[in-house]
């Protein structure tokens, strides 16, 4: 796994990227304890706070800072579920009106009880247009692996965020970098660590930890054999899946898909499996519990995943393509039935020379959600 030694004005650019990818991740942490944050968008700044964690007295401490009401934002996806649809871009500004405490807005932003309640609101959608700093808030929940909803301060009375928010004792972060994470985190990615692992039917096999040098996301990559760099490298992208890989949840086929691809690389002489800090399609543990929850009220997988107010799939293939460049690979034989996994790894600059087919027999469990990916998601799997 030869590296090049990164020049001068590269290690400017990865110090510079390590900085931003530090910045964002203390402002989620922040988040995930129920702590707002100063987010900048050029000379306008405002107070970011998550709806899941919002409570009354941060309600009316946005309000006094800010001088103004806050609003509710939600995602295109969520604000479509309740009937509120923005006014420009994909968020949704929602005026906050005299019933509408923490435990309405955390409502809005969770869908668990929405057919118990289906008559939410009134909501009236914010006189306003979303900006880029509100995209970034919702963005930043995101990263906090939290739901996509919060509450923004109105336009704090200051240019100077950093220094408001300094005297404050909140974090500071640029709309921009949160915005641009993904791409930083996976920008960033360096060859950590290796060493040998002898796995159950792929014993030869070297386990590779990628991260940022100074913090990001942590992807791990499995060398079944000893492939050379010249040939197409057959190939697995894998999402992490705690509840398939680990626990054998009969309700995916993750964990069949796992073992699967290393058995048929062994068999075929070596390969690399790329797994992925990935959970829930990019959605986190949490809220891929949240969404089974969805789907034993009869919702599907997509529509699921869209309730809670995602993407039906907020994966990347940056990450992927990025782990493959630096172990020395550039043209792949991918084993998967997605066939947006070929494009988006090809977008990044891998040559995906084939598709190999990597399907498994359904169960009473997980009959619907291979039927959803069909007919949903575009997935091969007959």
């Amino acid at each position: 796994m030869a590296m090049v030694p990164p020049t001068t004005i590269d290690q400017d650019i990865k110090n510079l990227l390590d900085h931003k990818i530090v910045t964002v991740e203390r402002a989620a942490s922040d988040l995930r304890r129920g702590i707002a944050v100063v987010v900048g968008d050029g000379p306008e700044n405002i107070l970011v706070q998550s709806a899941e964690l919002l409570t009354d007295q941060w309600i009316d401490r946005l309000r006094r800072l800010s001088g103004a009401e806050p609003v509710v934002g939600l995602t295109y996806n969520r604000a479509n579920v309740l009937r509120v649809l923005p006014r420009n871009g994909d968020v949704a500004l929602i005026s906050l009106s005299d019933h509408m405490n923490s435990a309405v807005i955390g409502s809005m932003a969770d869908p668990a009880d929405d057919l118990m309640q289906p008559m939410q609101g009134p909501f009236r959608v914010a006189n306003q247009n979303a900006t880029s700093g509100h995209a970034a808030g919702l963005k930043l929940c995101k990263i906090a692996k939290l739901l996509p909803a919060a509450l923004f301060s109105a336009a704090l009375p200051t240019e100077d965020g950093a220094a408001w928010a300094k005297d404050r004792n909140f974090l500071y972060v640029q709309a921009q970098d949160i915005l641009a994470f993904d791409h930083n985190d996976a920008a960033g990615l360096s060859i950590i660590t290796s060493a040998k692992v002898p796995l159950a039917g792929a014993e030869d096999t070297t386990m590779v930890a990628f991260r940022p040098e100074h913090g990001g996301t942590e992807h791990f990559a499995l060398i079944i054999g000893d492939p050379n760099r010249h040939d197409p490298v057959l190939t697995r992208i894998h999402s992490e899946c705690f509840t398939g890989d680990l626990l054998g949840s009969l309700k995916c086929d993750c964990g069949e898909q796992l073992n699967g691809a290393i058995k048929h690389m062994q068999k075929s002489g070596g390969g690399v499996l790329l797994y992925l800090a990935q959970e829930g399609r990019g959605i986190g543990l949490i809220n891929k519990i949240r969404a089974y929850a969805l789907q034993d009220q009869g919702f599907d997988t997509v529509d699921a995943n869209e309730r809670l107010g995602f993407h039906s799939d907020e994966r990347i293939f940056e990450p992927a393509a990025h782990m493959l460049s630096l172990m020395g690979f550039s043209k792949v034989r991918l084993l998967t039935n997605n066939p947006l996994k070929v494009e988006g790894l090809t977008a990044c600059g891998i040559q995906v020379t084939e598709r190999v087919k990597h399907a498994f027999p359904a169960n009473t469990h997980n009959d619907h959600y291979l039927k959803t990916k069909m007919k949903r998601s575009g997935h091969l799997l007959s």
